[in-house]
């Protein structure tokens, strides 16, 4: 993992550096975890679902981001990041920022049409951000 990547989109004021706080990182991983246990619930529709799966994937990868002390004002690029901050592979960080895309056609143009191979893909790829987020340990003050 290298960090200078994510120092050069400080200098282009794509990220700000701000310090980690290990309550904030904490509650994210909490809200992850719940929004991935909470598109479990039998009788959901595919958009609740699909609504719960990418919350989680968003905040477990911004945790990811902010125990590295940087933070994003763009939903998108934290999923981009996670190549830096986690070590995630680019072909799933593209899976999540694919998702990214659905969720803005759902938000904004009101078309959600998501397959049952994405939702899987994004629980799944979701599931193993909690894991990698989770194995960076409490957030060092830098």
């Amino acid at each position: 993992m290298t960090l200078e990547k994510l120092d050069n989109l400080v200098t282009i004021k794509k990220l700000k550096v701000e310090p980690p706080d290990q309550r904030e990182f904490d509650g994210m991983i909490a809200s992850a975890k719940r929004s991935l246990q909470d598109a479990n619930v039998e009788g959901l529709s595919e958009e609740g679902r699909f609504t719960l799966l990418y919350g989680a994937a968003h905040a477990i990868s911004l945790a990811a981001l902010r125990w590295h002390g940087y933070r994003s004002d763009n939903r998108y690029l934290v999923f981009q990041c996670l190549k830096h901050t986690v070590g995630l592979g680019d072909v799933k960080w593209r899976v999540l920022d694919k998702c990214h895309h659905v969720r803005n056609l759902a938000e904004y143009e009101g078309h959600l049409e998501v397959s049952a191979q994405l939702m899987k893909e994004l629980s799944d790829i979701t599931n193993e951000v909690v894991t990698l987020v989770e194995s960076l340990g409490p957030v060092k003050n830098k």
